[in-house]
């Protein structure tokens, strides 16, 4: 390897440094973004303190040495010279990014003597209220030291259930989960992560399901009533901050019995918890749209398939799944823990005759290293609980995956929504598991199989050979015939060594969501999830950014069989315009190769959400565990079409699917109506707007008129030069004699006749407005945080970012003309010009010091006007930035505004950039840190 010196910096949306560690030793392929983020995340010890670790040959030794000395000490290796070989090539993985723990193993490994490695954690809780308080203690500490999990509380009797030996009843589940959800959000801001990680359960049949299903919901409409009263609308302001169950996911377990009772149209009869006798009765149909409805509107509950979790589990005679962790990949028992890795599909290639090949037999052998390493630290853990702790030993859970399956797939010319492409991901996730359960066999002749194999060999051999037959009818499309081979014989492997000697761990593979892991290994897609964009843009190792096409896109071309100068032609014109359709010279079959998850700025193509299903679908019967992604679905998605990817999952064997429906977070569903035409095979949805123009009694009887305050002929104004993305304009306020403003002028430079006449009829109706006495205040509330295009990045420091040019105007009049309280009540903070104010003021009064608001940019989550289905869909929270504008004025976003991400993503507690979408939860792609497992 070569090395080199480097700064890490990372700075937030204003310019502010967040972190910076000087004169760091990295290897001189290592991006500045893995650079930065790892440094922060993972280095060891105070910044400038002796003890601060400076190298990563430092952090991977101390990873890598530290696992192998434990293997060493438990009896692993045979001789000497095989312990040597296990820590060199471990190293080797991971300092060339081929692999990667989860972040507990960084954060702790080498440091404690038992460190805490897992990240994902499922806890159990009973019917009494010592439990329910020691499930409180229990979580809080795994948010503190940032780790997730989950919970199912169907075993909590319901509201409608008496209380032993009273008249009382319970306070149900759904009561619980407050307080639950409460001490979630007081231990997040203490712990490693900012936003605690955590998976809230309850199965079909529980009494209080429909309360479930509908707790977020009615949560959430309380918090667009304060959003409507002017409350910060970020995930943490003050709207969000004031409702319950902002710090779960939740989801509902459904059975094969409920889908069927759904299919035929049945009635559904729940049981009550303490005597088991019929409950409630619903109709089946009526529960299902009930959970897809507040899906649709918030996106939760999601829904895991209890059925067919337990018929893949290999644990069955020690207790059934009822649970996962937060992000839903890590399914099995009640109170166990399991710790993760994934690898990184693109370096594990070759050359073969000029093209990159996958490289089959590298892939394996990292396999086996990663998880020998891997069960290596099971017994060497801490682990928050002595039942968790317990069953780690007796069952030794592992979770291996992979990542960058978008960028392998595009690289190699194969659309993500094609038969080939599934086909490829389902035989490279067939290899993994085969290869690491083969070697969890091999370890089990050595030191011995997990302590509940024998009570379970029957099922866990029947799942064995159920990934066998998988392995075995998977098509010969699209897979290397030695990825094919490998695949095959390494089940056969499997199921010869299980039988012989048992195998050492009970699940061993998990495609989890990869966040921070994903940067610190410089991929460009995350876990099973497709790429983002084609265009990104790169940290310079000197400072500053640099826009550049993603990577695959040439080889992708060059693989399709373009020649250098049909190449160069269309990576010029994606640089120019953000997208590739309307590319010279590319053939129209090659298109949907390059469809990423979002929409290009200027393109119209996305990946159909049923793709996410499929490519689900062609996975899972290779996986141990369960698959964390989440199936983006577009704003004007019907409740119809949830309820369709809810049961395609269901069909396809999926064990879990959490669906997001862009701009949901501020969506309302007012009631649907049904059309009833035999001619017509689906609903139609009659949509109603909602209406935000406050209620105002008119008394007709009145004669009495406004009275308009003119101005004179002449009169004082301000003139104010902006520019939104490369659109530049000037915006003239005419002031009467006492200051207050009294009419509105806005040209926009270079714009068409029809955008000019339309905002100068709209400045005119605002300077009426203003004369008849409107209050600014008014104006203000209503059209802030108006959403459309153009919008982007301002030259104004105290607007860095507008949603449109409604948006920019009225904030800047709200700047100029309302007082700092009023300003914050409506949602601006105009900080900048506030603080240097109180500066001043300080000076003038002495230096006395005042109180000084904390500094932020409020960045909410909603539209002024909210529309039910047919919203456009172009609504976007990244702005978009124009090719010529400067870096520095980009912030840190280490992907560019060149698409459509989901119009309410959160700003990142770390550093405020813009956070996109990761499996149920969002990563930062500046900083790198995830709201939810690390």
């Amino acid at each position: 390897l070569q090395w080199e010196r480097r700064s890490a910096v990372i700075t937030n949306e204003k310019g502010g440094v967040v972190f910076e560690q000087k004169d760091i030793e990295v290897p001189k392929e290592w991006s500045q973004t893995a650079t930065n983020i790892v440094a922060q995340k993972y280095f060891r010890g105070k910044v400038g303190s002796p003890e601060r670790e400076t190298s990563m040959k430092q952090l991977i030794d101390r990873v890598a040495k530290t696992m192998a000395g434990w293997g060493r000490k438990d009896g692993y290796f045979a001789t000497a010279h095989d312990a040597q070989v296990f820590e060199d090539e471990l190293t080797f993985i991971l300092i060339n990014q081929m692999a990667a723990f989860n972040s507990p193993v960084w954060f702790n490994v080498g440091i404690n003597p038992h460190p805490q490695c897992s990240a994902c954690f499922i806890n159990s809780v009973q019917d009494d209220m010592r439990s329910i308080l020691n499930l409180a203690v229990t979580e809080s500490m795994l948010f503190k030291n940032g780790s997730g999990t989950g919970s199912n509380l169907s075993n909590l009797r319901s509201s409608l259930e008496y209380l032993g030996g009273s008249n009382g009843k319970s306070s149900g589940p759904v009561s619980f989960m407050k307080g639950l959800d409460a001490f979630a959000g007081i231990v997040k801001s203490g712990g490693k992560t900012r936003r605690a990680a955590k998976m809230v359960i309850l199965n079909v049949g529980h009494p209080d399901i429909m309360q479930f299903i509908e707790c977020k919901v009615k949560e959430e409409r309380k918090a667009w009533t304060l959003v409507d009263a002017g409350y910060d609308s970020s995930m943490d302001g003050e709207a969000y901050g004031s409702i319950f169950f902002q710090n779960a996911n939740n989801s509902v377990r459904v059975t094969d019995d409920f889908m069927q009772a759904v299919e035929k149209g049945a009635r559904w009869v729940t049981k009550e918890i303490t005597t088991g006798k019929d409950s409630l009765e619903y109709d089946a149909r009526e529960v299902f749209r009930k959970m897809a409805e507040a899906a649709w509107q918030c996106g939760d509950p999601g829904i895991q398939y209890d059925t067919t979790a337990n018929i893949w589990h290999t644990s069955k005679n020690s207790g059934r799944i009822n649970a996962s962790n937060p992000c839903s990949e890590y399914m099995f028992l009640d109170d166990t823990a399991c710790n993760l890795s994934s690898l990184n599909l693109m370096k594990f290639r070759k050359l073969v005759n000029g093209l990159q090949e996958f490289d089959v037999e590298s892939f394996k052998r990292a396999a086996e290293v990663m998880i020998t390493a891997m069960e290596i630290a099971v017994g060497n853990s801490s682990y928050p609980t002595p039942a968790i702790e317990q069953n780690s030993h007796d069952f030794r859970p592992l979770g291996i995956g992979f990542a960058n399956l978008g960028a392998l797939l595009m690289s190699r010319g194969l659309a993500y929504d094609s038969d080939e492409g599934r086909n490829l991901a389902a035989g490279i996730m067939s290899l993994l598991s085969g290869a690491t359960y083969a070697q969890s066999a091999r370890i089990a002749e050595k030191v011995g199989a997990f302590n509940a194999f024998v009570e379970n060999r029957e099922p866990c051999m029947q799942v064995m050979e159920m990934h066998r037959r998988a392995a075995y009818e998977l098509p010969n499309i699209a897979i290397p015939q030695d990825l094919l081979a490998a695949s095959k014989q390494s089940w056969d492997e499997v199921v010869n060594l299980g039988y012989q000697h048992g195998l050492r761990n009970a699940q061993i593979s998990v495609i989890a969501p990869t966040g921070t892991i994903a940067f610190l290994m410089d991929c460009d897609t995350t876990g099973i999830e497709p790429d983002i964009a084609l265009v990104k843009y790169k940290w310079l190792v000197g400072g500053g950014m640099l826009k550049i096409v993603n990577q695959t896109v040439p080889e992708a071309l060059t693989r399709l069989g373009y020649s250098d100068a049909e190449r160069d032609a269309i990576l010029k014109y994606v640089d120019e315009q953000d997208t590739i359709e309307g590319a010279p010279g590319l053939k129209p079959e090659h298109v949907a190769v390059f469809d990423c998850a979002f929409k290009a700025k200027n393109g119209t193509r996305t990946i159909h959400h049923m793709a996410h299903i499929a490519m689900m679908a062609a996975v899972q019967p290779f996986v141990s565990g369960a698959i964390s992604k989440t199936v983006n679905m577009p704003n004007d998605a019907t409740v119809e079409d949830v309820m369709d990817v809810y049961m395609k999952g269901w069909k396809l064997g999926l064990k879990a699917i959490a669906i997001y429906r862009d701009g949901s977070k501020r969506q309302q569903a007012l009631t649907t109506s049904k059309e009833k035409d035999s001619g017509k095979s689906h609903a139609t949805i009659v949509e109603k707007k909602i209406d935000e123009v406050e209620t105002v009694k008119i008394d007709t009887t009145a004669t009495t008129l406004s009275r308009r305050r003119r101005l004179p002929d002449e009169r004082r104004a301000i003139t104010h030069r902006f520019s939104i993305g490369n659109h530049k304009g000037y915006l003239t306020v005419g002031l009467y004699d006492d200051g207050a403003p009294a009419e509105l002028f806005i040209t926009m430079a270079k714009e068409g006749s029809v955008i000019s006449g339309m905002m100068d009829a709209f400045a005119t109706s605002i300077s009426i407005g203003l004369q008849y006495g409107v209050p600014m205040n008014v104006l203000v509330k209503k059209f802030v945080h108006t959403r459309f295009e153009p919008s982007g990045f301002t030259s104004n420091p105290n607007i860095r970012i507008a949603k449109s040019i409604i948006d920019y105007i009225f904030r800047y009049l709200a700047m100029k003309f309302l007082p700092y309280e009023a300003q914050v009540a409506v949602g601006i903070n105009n900080l900048v010009e506030h603080n240097e104010a109180v500066a001043v003021s300080e000076q003038a009064i002495g230096g006395v010091t005042a109180p000084r608001h904390e500094e932020s940019v409020v960045l909410p989550l909603t539209d002024s006007q909210p529309s039910i289905f047919n919203a456009p869909t172009s609504t976007s929270a990244n702005p978009v930035m124009s090719p010529g504008t400067a870096p520095a004025k980009m912030g840190n976003a280490s992907l560019g505004a060149t698409f459509d991400n989901q119009s309410d993503a959160p700003t990142c507690d770390t550093c405020g950039s813009m956070m996109v979408r990761n499996a149920a939860c969002y990563k930062c792609l500046n900083c790198g840190s995830t709201s939810g497992c690390s």
